[in-house]
């Protein structure tokens, strides 16, 4: 196969899985789409390398996740996160609700290392699915390496659906207190993650504008990155620090000090490619998946993500208690971890669109609803999955 064909093919999946995306308004995620396009093409005619032939072999999908990371970190807003720090608190239950549920039950059931690859997938996204499944092919288990990716890809549907649930509820709720006028609106904190405030670049200030060229952010974005990659080199005799957790780190630092723009790396026009790379190398990883080692994974995918919504719903029941956050809005804020943004940007609105028709109303409940599920959905997925990762992954 010649590699603009092999380009082609695995391009036209990744469009294919957008659109049902899009057509089903994401309750078929693209992922899942992707995956099975994949897994049926290296059952039947693809080359094993066809993602390497078509130009993204592993170290450019390294490099990749080191720039996607850093430009993670500068996303990072801390007075909009003090806003919101019972959705932090929440989110952060959920996720201790997760790892409580399977180390409890999870390793007597399926075993130590399979539980250890599973939680970050499930807290988070696409970085820690593909940290855990490397770590895993690194340690020679093949099979655990494919479930990272397998689990990632399938949370959705257990996120999707219980998220619009519960949703509902809160919705209804909420307008019933504001058609009684106990519900103000929350204008001007709606797009909480979406539009974070540009920062001045303190340390470019003399600079002319006509010099912050795209090769000067990805200079920017790329130094950064490679600070991290040092410091976790000069840390390894001490202790043993994933570069991509202090990537995250860095990236806030270097945003915090004026050093990087926010959405540094969407402002250098490279995002796209670097997320069409990234997810590439995320599904080159099913090439070892056969349809045997598919139903062998099947029963631990399923009770990995039964325990880990399970002891979601119980923590963050206990936390909204006591931070007296309604039921429905922290395990809303909880589920996020299984699918991050924009998932939870497109739920939200699709509930509060099925909701009401008045206007007022819709912007009366994205104002209460809509920033707690971003910032949750940034938490979990954005911070703690990548942290998690880099931590267990040690442990494989």
């Amino acid at each position: 196969m010649s590699q603009m064909l092999a380009l082609v093919i695995i391009v036209a999946i990744l469009f294919i899985g957008d659109v049902v995306a899009v057509r089903t308004k994401a309750w078929i995620p693209s992922v899942f789409v992707c995956a099975i396009l994949f897994l049926l093409g290296y059952w039947t005619f693809f080359p094993q390398d066809i993602v390497s032939l078509a130009g993204v072999p592993p170290t450019v999908a390294s490099m990749m996740i080191y720039l996607l990371i850093t430009n993670m970190g500068t996303l990072l807003s801390i007075q909009q996160l003090k806003e919101q720090w019972k959705t932090i608190l929440i989110s952060l239950a959920g996720i201790l609700g997760i790892v409580v549920a399977l180390f409890g039950i999870g390793t007597l059931l399926f075993g130590v290392e399979t539980i250890i690859v599973a939680i970050p997938p499930l807290v988070g996204g696409v970085v820690s699915a593909l940290i855990m499944s490397e770590g895993a092919a690194e340690a020679g288990l093949v099979s655990l390496s494919v479930f990272a990716i397998v689990i990632y890809v399938m949370q959705g549907f257990a996120g999707y659906p219980l998220t619009s649930i519960v949703l509902k509820k809160e919705g209804k709720m909420l307008l019933e207190k504001y058609r009684k006028g106990e519900l103000t609106t929350n204008g001007g904190n709606v797009d909480v993650l979406t539009t974070t405030p540009e920062k001045e670049l303190k340390l470019f200030s003399k600079m002319p504008a006509k010099y912050n060229t795209d090769y000067f952010k990805f200079f920017r974005l790329a130094f950064v990155g490679f600070l991290a990659y040092l410091v976790s080199t000069l840390l390894a005799p001490i202790v043993t620090v994933s570069p991509y957790v202090l990537c995250l780190l860095f990236g806030i630092i270097a945003a915090s000090v004026g050093f990087l723009e926010r959405q540094v790396l969407q402002k250098a026009n490279g995002f796209g490619l670097a997320m069409m790379a990234l997810m590439l190398f995320i599904f080159d990883g099913l090439k070892n998946a056969t349809p045997s080692m598919m139903m062998e994974i099947l029963y631990p995918l399923v009770g990995c993500i039964v325990l880990g919504v399970i002891g979601m719903y119980i923590f963050s029941f206990f936390i909204g208690k006591v931070l007296k956050v309604s039921k429905e809005m922290a395990f809303a804020v909880s589920l996020t971890a299984l699918y991050g943004f924009p998932a939870d940007y497109i739920i939200t609105n699709e509930v509060i669109n099925s909701l009401t028709e008045d206007e007022k109303e819709r912007e009366a409940l994205t104002g209460q609803m809509l920033p707690p599920m971003l910032v949750g959905g940034f938490i979990s997925v954005t911070i703690v999955s990548v942290i998690l990762a880099g931590f267990f992954v040690g442990f494989l």
